[in-house]
């Protein structure tokens, strides 16, 4: 039986494997960002690749994110501006290749509607600099029955201190 889950990660895979810049472009929120800079001031902060996931809405490629097999308690933040945005008591193993989360921390993320692709999804964005983090699913384990598949390289690890 083919899920939406394995349509969309063979999909991502087989792009990736093709050499391809898979780069949806997420519907932006016309919001207000409490960090912002300028396109040039960005890049100078990321690495080509975070700024290709954060400011273009990318997908980096399933399976390659260090994230993905961080097993430490701490917090998962923003790449971008260092917003804590999901805690590792709600990480699991999706099997899709990205770091998955159940919840994020209170009011750390927005969404938006994402149809590219020629599919609607829910592109997930960080609250405080509206950096692209990944797509969130309905198909996620309780208790919220939902799946935050972020791109790893849109997050950075902060291990608990105690």
């Amino acid at each position: 039986m083919v899920t939406r889950r394995s349509l969309l990660t063979g999909l991502a895979a087989g792009l990736a494997a093709a050499g391809s810049a898979w780069r949806p472009v997420a519907a932006r929120a016309a919001e207000m960002f409490e960090v912002t800079h300028s396109e040039a001031e960005w890049r100078k902060m990321l690495t080509p690749q975070q700024y290709a996931v954060l400011r273009e809405s990318a997908t980096e490629r399933a399976w390659t994110s260090p994230l993905l097999n961080e097993h430490r308690r701490g917090i998962f933040a923003c790449a971008g501006c260092g917003r804590d945005l999901f805690s590792s008591d709600t990480k699991f193993d999706s099997g899709t290749g990205w770091p998955s989360f159940w919840a994020p921390l209170d009011g750390a993320v927005g969404t938006t509607e994402d149809t590219s692709f020629g599919m609607t999804r829910t592109a997930v964005h960080c609250s405080r600099c509206g950096g692209h983090l990944g797509h969130v699913f309905d198909d996620g384990p309780k208790p919220t029955g939902l799946r935050y598949c972020m791109n790893g390289v849109a997050l950075s690890f902060k291990p608990a201190t105690a």
